[in-house]
């Protein structure tokens, strides 16, 4: 992972607008069987007001013909649809501003975005969803 971006539905708090900060880690491995891709995401994230902090997100990603067309570098790969990958986030941070981050449960569905207008090679871009106390 070499760079990236953390950005909140307005009205969410603690506000973010982050990028990545320094080199993220992605450990991947696939399943024996080849039908998913089991994710182990560690980085860190800077945010607009100068803080840093940690953010991690492990899942899943199923690989579909689809997302092997991206991941092999096809000619014919396009963007897919969300519900290929899920993924629970979470986040570390020493800052009080931003202290409640740790204290949520974060879920998200991803996906791959490639040969689109203004993307260069893949992006992965989750929606990321805060789950609350009905």
């Amino acid at each position: 992972m070499v760079s990236g971006s953390v950005k909140s539905e307005p009205g969410f708090e603690p506000k973010l607008d982050a990028e990545l900060h320094g080199v993220g880690y992605d450990y991947i491995h696939n399943d024996a069987d080849g039908k998913n891709m089991r994710l182990d995401v560690r980085s860190q994230v800077k945010n607009n007001d100068g803080t840093v902090f940690a953010m991690y997100y492990k899942g899943t990603v199923a690989l579909t013909p689809g997302v092997q067309a991206i991941l092999g570098g096809g000619a014919d790969a396009h963007t897919t649809p969300y519900g290929d990958s899920f993924v629970t986030f979470s986040f570390e941070t020493g800052s009080e501003a931003y202290k409640e981050l740790q204290n949520g449960t974060y879920v998200a569905a991803g996906h791959f975005v490639t040969n689109e207008e203004g993307v260069k090679g893949v992006v992965v871009e989750y929606k990321v969803s805060r789950v609350v106390k009905g």
